[in-house]
């Protein structure tokens, strides 16, 4: 973890140092950020392997800076919101982010889920089968260059939809339901995954699919789960 380095961006600067501090316990390197402005900048001049952000900031809110990073990158999103609504954490899904926690927070968990998405987004090379280039149909997947192709042409997906994709190519065929997707995916058991998974899968076929309501490739079978088709 020494190399790790996270973002975080909060406009409250208590809650910035305190995050801090609990990275550093465990070797994270921490830059500092206190606008989305501020945290663009950084983006896009130091690498970053992990970022923290709140939602609520003056200038440019936590969900407009998901959406600038998105037009760039695939680094593992972290939202923080005062807000506890699962309409709330559905609208910073369906804006790109990762994973989402709601103040006040228990550090351990916040901990915890930064060790999950970082873990995925460094080792998802080491995930590679024999084979690193997963095929079914026009859809291509490459393990090692973390891409995807529909018909040769690349689709940007972000680090968790890549994940997502990268399970279920690796098991075509094969249906999972929501939790074992999750758990498979995230690391972890939720009691309620619907929503996360469910947010994630539908953004992954606006992107892969010719017409996301009837997927040629990412296919739910009602009552059970997900299964990505093999042809």
């Amino acid at each position: 973890m020494d190399n790790l380095k996270v973002l975080v961006c909060d406009d409250d600067k208590a809650i910035v140092d305190a995050i801090e501090i609990y990275l550093k316990q465990e070797n994270y390197k921490v830059v500092k950020a206190y606008t989305g402005i501020e945290a663009l900048s950084i983006l896009r001049n130091e690498e970053i392997h992990l970022v923290i952000l709140d939602v609520m900031m003056p200038q440019l809110d936590g969900l407009a800076t998901t959406l600038k990073i998105r037009d760039e990158l695939n680094v593992p999103i972290i939202m923080l919101s005062a807000k506890s609504e699962d309409t709330d954490k559905i609208l910073g899904l369906n804006f790109g982010a990762d994973d989402y926690i709601t103040k006040p927070f228990n550090p351990l968990e916040l901990i915890a889920r930064v060790k999950s998405q970082m873990r995925r987004y460094t080792t998802l090379g080491n995930m590679a089968p024999k084979s690193n280039i997963l095929k079914t149909g026009g859809l291509e997947l490459n393990v090692d260059a973390k891409e995807i192709y529909v018909d040769g042409q690349p689709v940007k997906l972000t680090a968790t939809e890549f994940r997502i994709m990268l399970f279920l190519m690796k098991n075509m065929g094969c249906i999972y339901s929501i939790e074992q997707i999750y758990e498979n995916v995230w690391g972890e058991q939720l009691y309620s995954a619907e929503n996360t998974v469910s947010v994630h899968i539908r953004h992954i076929r606006e992107k892969i699919e010719i017409n996301p309501k009837e997927p040629k490739y990412l296919k739910v079978v009602w009552g059970i789960g997900y299964k990505v088709e093999k042809y």
